[in-house]
């Protein structure tokens, strides 16, 4: 016989002795005394390797956990502190530099408007000169032009005498006529 043979006579023995019993054998009473025993002996094993092995892992893992999540939370509110003082110093630095700045603004302010009197204050001095210079060069200018006017009205005179009387007059007459008229 082969052995294929031998194992399919061995699973239909074993078929019709299980055939015999009516129902589950775990839910015979008969069994229940072994099944509490081994229920037993297989949760005592389970806790006491769970008691001594893997819930202190756990434990430790937790705890160990719990402290570095303390830990970054203390280091959080210090960072948070020193951002604090951080920020308090920067607005310090820059009220400081406004300050200064509106001090250097102020300063050369004063300075540019120190320069700028003084520069108006050389263009008038210069301008005043040159008002000067101008008028007297008007007033030779205008003496001039009165001595010409007044020569120019002597020669008028004289010709228009010598047009009209057919005589020559003196020079001192001339000007006396022309002064006269000149103040009148």
């Amino acid at each position: 016989m082969s052995v294929f043979a031998i194992i399919i006579s061995a699973a239909a023995a074993a078929g019709e002795a299980g055939a015999d019993s009516a129902g589950l054998p775990q839910l015979d009473p008969t069994w229940w005394p072994s099944q509490l025993f081994w229920l037993a002996l297989t949760f005592g094993g389970l806790y006491a390797l769970m008691a001594g092995r893997f819930l202190p892992a756990i434990g430790g893992a937790i705890e160990e956990r719990r402290d570095r999540i303390a830990d970054d939370l203390d280091s959080a509110s210090e960072l948070k502190t020193q951002a604090s003082e951080a920020e308090e110093a920067y607005n310090t630095s820059l009220a400081d530099a406004k300050a200064k700045a509106q001090s250097i603004a102020a300063d050369t302010r004063a300075e540019v408007d120190a320069e700028i009197a003084k520069m108006q204050a050389e263009t008038d001095e210069a301008l005043e000169k040159q008002v000067v210079a101008a008028e007297a060069r008007i007033g030779e200018m205008k003496s001039e032009a009165q001595t010409k006017v007044r020569a120019a009205a002597v020669e008028t005179a004289r010709a228009v005498v010598e047009t009209l009387i057919d005589e020559t007059p003196t020079d001192e007459t001339l000007s006396g006529a022309v002064a006269s008229v000149e103040s009148a």
